[in-house]
């Protein structure tokens, strides 16, 4: 991977502390002992090397409002990068993936209402030509957090 130790301390930082402040790369370049340039650097190297997949913030969306749901379709494997284009191009999308099963697409959905999720599973619909979209409503919500040691020194979880 060709990650050094400063590589490792952005990451560790990243992951696990990021610093909700006006200038976070800032302060993440201050902590690890480098310019801020050279954090985004950094960054936008090992996110073009797939290190990084994505740099965001976690939210729980029923504390906001919202209802979510996972779908399931049925898609002709010559038309999956088609329908994966429509399904993605909707903000409340937040995972798309392929599976070896006859439903062969998943993908979870947020909206701010009941009625809203109808009205995009049903525009999906639409616009794909694929009607069998099946809806798995959560019944059981685990919250999963992985971070990775990245220093070797063992790290206490402070939620």
């Amino acid at each position: 991977m060709g990650m050094d130790k400063v590589d490792k301390k952005i990451l560790q930082l990243i992951q696990t502390n990021f610093p909700i402040v006006s200038k976070p790369f800032q302060q993440i370049a201050e902590s690890v002992g480098v310019s801020e340039e050279e954090v985004l650097a950094r960054i936008g190297e090992m996110q073009k090397k797939g290190i990084i997949r994505r740099l965001g913030g976690l939210f729980d969306s029923r504390k906001m409002g919202y209802t979510g749901i996972l779908c399931a379709m049925r898609v002709p494997q010559t038309d999956i990068d088609r329908v994966s284009a429509i399904v993605n191009a909707y903000p409340g999308v937040t995972h798309n993936y392929l599976r070896n099963h006859d439903y062969n697409m998943w993908f979870t959905l947020l909206a701010e209402s009941e009625k809203k999720l109808n009205e995009v599973l049903n525009e999906i619909k639409l616009k794909t030509g694929i009607d069998d979209i099946l809806q798995l409503p959560a019944v059981n919500v685990f919250k999963v957090r992985v971070n990775f040691n990245l220093s070797g020194v063992p790290q206490r979880d402070v939620d």
